[in-house]
């Protein structure tokens, strides 16, 4: 499969988010397993009923973790649905881009429904549907002046640069375990403005300009989720894989 509605600008996995019951001890078996700081904590998601953390991993990108403060919340029904905590998967996927309009845009003409649109001076973020882009909820993102991975981000924070540790790499993929992984690939080629390549194991690969995005079969449970990340490298005592957060993180 090679599909792909028109070549996109540039986009790049930036942050995953991940939920949890509790905020804290999620955040300290993150600090404990990968060796990360919280670089910034965002009151303004306090309106969701949530409270967050948010971890620089490797040079640029981020691991973030949301728990809900109150019931009733999107994220709480999120983790009430997994039928078990390692088949939980990751909340988000977060990607930074070139253009947000742009893949909005994409996203319109799939019928993809938007269910946030922030624009500020400093950020444009668009929020997708995760019932209709499936497995995930997605996000595009921009912020001024962030192209550079040590530049501005804004989700993260005006000085996460200081709460950079070396201890873990880079994001270099995320997996994504679908029911029908064919027609996913299509959707998110389309929806990416990259094409999905058919991979060796049979399921496809979308190449991004960092990171990529890999889609297979499910392996248990019946719920499209994206199950793992891959880590350029990690703690020694990390081993090769640990579930953390019902996200899968390996090396």
């Amino acid at each position: 499969m090679n599909t792909s509605s028109s070549r996109a600008p540039w986009t790049r996995i930036r942050q995953i988010c991940l939920a949890a019951p509790q905020l804290e001890p999620a955040v300290q078996a993150l600090q404990r397993t990968l060796g990360l700081q919280v670089a910034y904590r965002d009151p303004a998601v306090g309106k969701y009923g949530l409270e967050n953390a948010v971890l620089p991993i490797g040079p640029g990108q981020f691991l973030e973790v949301v728990a809900p403060t109150r019931p009733d919340t999107a994220v709480g029904r999120f983790l009430a649905r997994a039928a078990s905590p390692d088949q939980l998967g990751a909340y988000m996927l977060i990607c930074d881009c070139e253009d947000p309009a742009a893949a909005r845009a994409r996203a319109d003409s799939l019928g993809i429904r938007v269910v946030n649109d922030y624009q500020y001076p400093d950020y444009h973020g668009v929020q997708l549907h995760p019932r209709d882009t499936g497995a995930v909820m997605i996000e595009f993102n921009a912020t001024p002046g962030g192209e550079p991975l040590s530049g501005p981000y804004h989700p993260a924070g005006h000085d996460w640069q200081a709460a950079v540790t070396t201890a873990s790499g880079g994001i270099t993929a995320v997996r994504v375990q679908a029911s029908d992984p064919a027609a996913m690939a299509q959707r998110w080629a389309a929806l990416f403005g990259q094409p999905a390549q058919a991979d060796a194991a049979g399921g496809f690969v979308i190449a991004l300009a960092l990171g990529r995005i890999e889609i297979g079969p499910l392996l248990g449970g019946t719920q499209d989720r994206l199950s793992e990340i891959v880590l350029s490298h990690a703690p020694a005592n990390h081993g090769a894989a640990q579930t953390l957060c019902g996200l899968r993180v390996s090396v």
